[in-house]
């Protein structure tokens, strides 16, 4: 099992079983929302994601995909903590986008590198693509 939380302490998470892709992500709207080049996330299974501590702060958005995608912050601190996309009719998609930094065990992001690197095109001059790691301009097909 996987515990982290945000930056001030106040939401915990945790969540059981296997990731089911770990991927860096270099698009637009990834870049505003940690203020850093690029994010790492591990796409989970969203029944297996539960909140701890605290209530995380919800934010809505259209993304630069079209994609409907709700992100999850801490309220106190601001720390991404994970996202979802909508589906068409409202209802969250099966799969969470959660932003693997948040995690306490080092020892969890050194076994996982990243399998996938997505929206390439938006990856800055002097990054190296991760070795290994298939490289996508866009969204790869669902895990």
């Amino acid at each position: 099992m996987a515990v982290g939380g945000c930056f001030c302490g106040k939401v915990r998470i945790q969540y059981s079983g296997q990731p089911l892709v770990s991927a860096l992500c270099h698009c637009f709207d990834c870049r505003k929302l940690t203020g850093g080049l690029y994010t790492y996330n591990f796409i989970i299974k969203s029944v297996d994601l539960k909140i701890t501590a605290g209530s995380p702060k919800e934010v809505p958005k259209t993304a630069d995909s079209g994609n409907h995608i709700k992100n999850y912050f801490c309220s106190d601190c601001g720390t991404p903590l994970y996202g979802l996309t909508m589906k068409s009719d409202g209802t969250p998609d099966e799969k969470t986008v959660l932003r693997a930094g948040i995690l306490d065990d080092t020892g969890i992001l050194n076994a996982l590198p990243p399998k996938a690197e997505i929206y390439t095109d938006g990856r800055v001059s002097w990054v190296s693509p991760a070795e290994g790691a298939g490289q996508f301009t866009g969204m790869p097909p669902a895990p």
